[in-house]
């Protein structure tokens, strides 16, 4: 078992199924999975142990940002779909259906915020940052002229981003391009593609960098962003 599986206490799981009195064993996958409508969304492992962000990010960070955090997400809205259709939709279905909807703000604010976080935890990995593998950086230079330029619209969006929200790589299209959300917004509700992303919740670096979210920024596009995942999402 990995260390951040046990300081969580919560690993892939094996639920019992009745089918025709018979029980089975369903394994959990790595994602966002439904059980049934008393406890749908699980916690999935992160990508990596807790502490294989540090420096840059702490395993005490590390800890809390997913084991409290995320999870609370998580658990608010297996509370919030108990006898409801959203019970039966995978995640990313919530968020589309929800958006923008009057009445159903917690629905979206609680199932975006798990979309978001998973999909930040993918996008920073333990020897991250460098250039990014040849056919993301050529679609990278045609959009934007360089990397360089890339990276700095990516840290000026996650920097000026005012309060709680996120700053994304998205695919537009044929090009690429920075936009930023404020709290549980996501480039999915604009018919976006999100490539990667940058948590700039106080949560994900307070601990570390108290007010100085520049550096953390910085640090994060320089040696964790994970490319390899911006070019796997590209492909889909």
């Amino acid at each position: 078992m990995q260390k951040n599986e046990k300081s969580i206490g919560m690993t892939r799981r094996y639920f019992l199924k009745t089918a025709s009195g018979a029980a089975c064993m369903i394994l959990m996958g790595d994602l966002f999975h439904h059980v049934s409508a008393a406890d749908v969304f699980t916690l999935p492992p992160l990508p990596y142990p807790e502490d294989a962000l540090e420096p840059v990010i702490s395993a005490k960070t590390m800890s809390i940002h997913y084991g409290r955090h995320y999870q609370g997400y998580l658990s608010n809205l297996n509370r919030l779909v108990v006898g409801k259709n959203y019970a039966e939709m995978a995640l990313e279905k919530i968020v589309l259906t929800t958006a923008g909807k009057p009445g159903e703000q917690l629905f979206f604010n609680n199932a975006a915020q798990a979309w978001n976080h998973a999909f930040y935890w993918k996008s920073l990995k333990p020897d991250g940052g460098g250039d990014p593998p040849d056919t993301l950086k050529q679609k990278i230079e045609k959009s934007f002229g360089s990397v360089e330029t890339c990276k700095k619209q990516l840290a000026e969006a996650a920097i000026s981003q005012f309060g709680s929200g996120w700053a994304w790589l998205v695919s537009d299209g044929n090009a690429l391009k920075v936009v930023k959300t404020a709290n549980a917004e996501t480039p999915l509700t604009e018919g976006l593609k999100p490539l990667l992303t940058i948590d700039v919740w106080e949560h994900a670096y307070y601990l570390d960098y108290q007010n100085r979210r520049a550096e953390y920024v910085q640090a994060v596009i320089e040696k964790r962003i994970n490319w390899n995942f911006a070019l796997e999402n590209l492909k889909i």
